[in-house]
């Protein structure tokens, strides 16, 4: 087995999708039933005792500093290129934190701490079985647990890919090689960092789902997902459908 040591989390870009709160606030710090998304992630990381905390900022990075004091481990990593690259460019500026680590989306909600937990056996993302249709990316994996191949435009009876992954030592060089490669020699940078294991480089990485429930992470894409679970947004909604 592996050993978690540290986390990246990501929170440098726009959250377009999440017009007007995001004018004044990043997304991750956006209160969610009165918690921000940011915190769940950071909380549920000390639970599991994975305190080595490396936060990607870019968009209203100054926001994020409260941070540092709040919690204990908080590392802030800025990510000059937020505003004209992909999310590739927030794990390469990370890059040299890869290796037995856990890889985070910051605009998550943890509602169970334990599926962060340190210990894992190879390589993989935290995923949920999908009967129905989804476009989210969709894995198919052996009986085992092994991943064959993954769909950018979903699909059905697959598993779907959530922003929660671990990396153990080898592979995370491996990720390191080929950010370095994607974004500076070949200037590959609107593309998400994930493409790097799923779609460009499969045959160099093996790797495993993580099974877990869909109600264990909640990831809030839009305004109208967020309405859906924290009513006290509904006049910011009834605003934006003026």
């Amino acid at each position: 087995m592996h050993k978690v040591k540290r986390a990246i989390i990501m929170a440098a870009g726009y959250g377009k999708r999440m017009r007007p709160l995001t004018e004044s606030i990043p997304k991750p710090l956006i209160k969610v039933n009165g918690k921000r998304m940011i915190e769940t992630v950071i909380e549920a990381l000390h639970l599991n005792n994975i305190n080595e905390i490396y936060i990607v900022v870019g968009y209203l990075k100054n926001e994020f500093n409260y941070l540092l004091k709040k919690y204990s481990g908080i590392e802030l990593i800025e990510n000059p290129f937020y505003d004209s690259s992909n999310n590739i460019s927030s794990l390469y500026v990370a890059r040299e934190h890869l290796g037995d680590c856990i890889i985070l989306d910051g605009d998550q909600i943890v509602y169970d701490y334990k599926v962060l937990n340190p210990y894992f056996e190879m390589s993989g993302y935290n995923s949920v079985w999908s009967e129905k249709e989804t476009d989210e990316w969709l894995q198919q994996v052996t009986e085992d647990g092994f991943v064959t191949s993954c769909s950018r435009s979903g699909g059905k009876n697959g598993w779907k890919l959530y922003s929660v992954s671990r990396w153990t030592e080898e592979d995370g060089l491996k990720l390191k090689t080929h950010l370095e490669k994607e974004f500076v020699e070949l200037k590959n940078r609107d593309i998400y960092w994930d493409d790097i294991a799923m779609f460009l480089y499969p045959q160099e990485y093996r790797l495993k789902i993580w099974p877990m429930e869909e109600n264990d992470i909640v990831e809030i894409d839009s305004l109208e997902e967020l309405l859906s679970i924290d009513d006290s947004y509904q006049s910011i909604g009834a605003y934006t459908n003026d």
